[in-house]
């Protein structure tokens, strides 16, 4: 059995309290309800309040322009190696 680190590390939400878009309640709060949900349906049903905070933030980073942009054309020819 794969052991998780507690707290698990949350790359985006850490991302947003490392640039003061969330408060270290509201990280700790978001990664709590994240790290306790067994389904994505449970992660739904987090606070308002807190989906609010992830909101705002987002559009401070700019992730739903970044998810909305159509893939590069000449991405074919990336070579990663």
């Amino acid at each position: 059995m794969k052991k998780t680190p507690y707290p698990p590390k949350m790359k985006t939400i850490d991302e947003m309290l490392n640039l003061d878009l969330l408060t270290s309640e509201q990280h700790h709060q978001i990664a709590s309800w994240i790290a306790s949900a067994d389904t994505p349906e449970e992660i739904l049903k987090m606070p308002a309040s807190l989906w609010q905070a992830i909101e705002r933030a987002s559009e401070v980073m700019g992730i739903n322009e970044d998810l909305l942009r159509p893939p590069s054309l000449d991405a074919g020819d990336l070579n990663l190696g």
